[in-house]
């Protein structure tokens, strides 16, 4: 039987109305899908804003995004102390799930009990930058990076060496059913392992992105992984870059972006760092698999790469990895470290 539960929810923003409104409809949009809900199943959302925040009603950006729910709105007493830039909402709704309350951005600090842990989902097509970002994100915020396009490389890179058509999925999985792949760390470095052997240098060509592509449209291969990817989000803190992070390996989590760029763009960068790598490659063949694989990623059956709905989309064209990074870590803790 369904019975009220409240949810409570917090964020910060810039006294400006496109801060305001962003924030406001960013929280409440984020709490329904954490909790399941829709406007058929809530009761009233109750918005209090700190007197700081005057440029726009949060309330109204509530209403003109859509919700058609009852609201009710506030300004709270300055108190000495107590957090600026604030938008707080309560969310009573009809739901038999347990209350998954949200803080976001600069209101995390009010309920680190509840913070204290999150996930970070990085998604986008080939030679977006992630990896590079992801990394930097990791190292400056002090948490987990996991690349998980590492794994599917390693059974990509698995399959060529049995021989085996990593788009075939019935000859991928009966190649990969005993194969154990696993991500370790050494000294902070990613390591890669199949069956015990480090695969790590040796899954970074083309022919094995190619590979990894194919594979990850296998059925079998993606929940084969997928168990590995969630076991190590839920305990730690991290950032985990991909395809279908966002939508599919972690829909709930706590900050999603899809970052992408212009396939000129990836395919210059990727060309430049396999040159550097001292691949003998040229711009043409790489800018040609750059175009294969968003076909591949972009039309698979299974779990394509899209953007999820509420991730922040970011193009890196005219920005640099850390420009990005930065704008990461913004969102996340409200600064840049």
């Amino acid at each position: 039987m369904n019975g009220i539960i409240s949810i409570r929810g917090a964020v910060t923003a810039d006294n400006s109305i496109s801060a305001i409104s962003n924030a406001a409809v960013k929280l409440v949009d984020r709490i329904y899908f954490k909790n399941n809900l829709t406007d058929g199943n809530v009761i009233n959302i109750v918005v209090s804003v700190t007197d700081d925040l005057t440029a726009f009603s949060a309330a109204r950006a509530i209403r003109e995004s859509g919700h058609n729910v009852p609201l009710m709105s506030c300004e709270e007493p300055n108190t000495d102390g107590a957090l600026k830039g604030c938008i707080r909402v309560m969310v009573t709704a009809v739901s038999d799930l347990a209350a998954h309350h949200v803080y976001l951005n600069g209101a995390r600090v009010l309920r680190k009990d509840l913070t204290s842990s999150y996930s970070i989902a990085l998604d986008g097509p080939s030679g977006a930058g992630k990896s590079t970002v992801a990394k930097d994100v990791a190292s400056r915020l002090k948490i987990t990076y996991l690349d998980t396009g590492a794994l599917y490389r390693a059974l990509g890179l698995t399959c060529l060496k049995n021989g085996t058509d990593p788009s075939d999925a019935a000859a991928a999985e009966k190649c990969l059913a005993d194969a154990v792949v696993a991500i370790g760390y050494t000294d902070g470095v990613q390591r890669v392992t199949v069956n015990g052997a480090d695969v790590t240098a040796e899954i970074r060509t083309p022919e094995v992105s190619m590979a990894a592509s194919a594979v990850s449209a296998v059925p079998y291969v993606r929940k084969k992984l997928l168990g590995i990817q969630r076991d190590i989000a839920s305990e730690n803190s991290v950032i985990l870059d991909g395809r279908d992070i966002g939508t599919v390996v972690l829909p709930n989590a706590e900050f999603k972006f899809y970052l992408t760029a212009s396939a000129e763009i990836r395919a210059k960068r990727r060309f430049d760092e396999l040159l550097s790598k001292g691949q003998n490659v040229t711009y043409d063949s790489v800018f040609n698999d750059v175009i294969t694989r968003d076909r591949n990623d972009s039309t698979r059956s299974v779990a394509p790469l899209k953007r999820a709905y509420d991730a922040v989309e970011i193009n890196s064209d005219d920005m640099t990895a850390k420009q990005v990074a930065d704008l990461i870590i913004h969102t996340v803790c409200g600064d840049v470290q």
